[in-house]
């Protein structure tokens, strides 16, 4: 059974304006994300409904997975459903006392995900307990790097 919640915070010296043009181009996942790799858009700039082929990775084991995006709120909240296991992934910014808090959620409504992910999971993956560890500590990492460019980006534009 999958964790209906995961979930890491980070508080950025940025702007909501700063840290969304990092998060909503989704291209450059690759840059943030220890497993997604590379996230290819189909179509244009970031919708609800833009599609994405995704590469992920985890040591030399390596799959793609799919997702549409189905919550967009510039500046404030991302969001977007893998299409192979149906977890939600999501970005949200909030206010903060010395710039925004940006959080990163996977959602598994229910505690479940498919039965392919499951057996995937499972057998190749390392478990679910270890793999769901390995989530969030990716998580952090992604939210570090994504601080670290949006307060650059900041930084630059002052």
């Amino acid at each position: 059974m999958a964790a209906p919640l995961i979930e890491e915070s980070i508080e950025i010296n940025a702007s909501a304006d700063d840290v969304w043009a990092v998060i909503s181009d989704l291209r450059r996942m690759g840059e943030w994300s220890p497993q997604c790799k590379k996230m290819f858009m189909l179509g244009g700039p970031v919708a609800v409904g833009t599609r994405t082929v995704n590469i992920n990775r985890q040591g030399l084991k390596v799959w793609p997975t799919t997702a549409k995006v189905i919550r967009v709120s510039p500046g404030t909240e991302l969001a977007f459903r893998i299409g192979e296991n149906r977890t939600v992934w999501s970005y949200t910014i909030e206010p903060s006392t010395n710039g925004v808090r940006v959080t990163e959620r996977r959602e598994a409504a229910n505690g479940t995900t498919t039965w392919i992910s499951s057996f995937f999971v499972d057998k190749l993956l390392g478990g679910n307990d270890d793999f769901e560890a390995e989530l969030k500590a990716g998580m952090a990492e992604t939210l570090g790097k994504i601080k670290q460019a949006a307060e650059s980006a900041a930084t630059n534009a002052a």
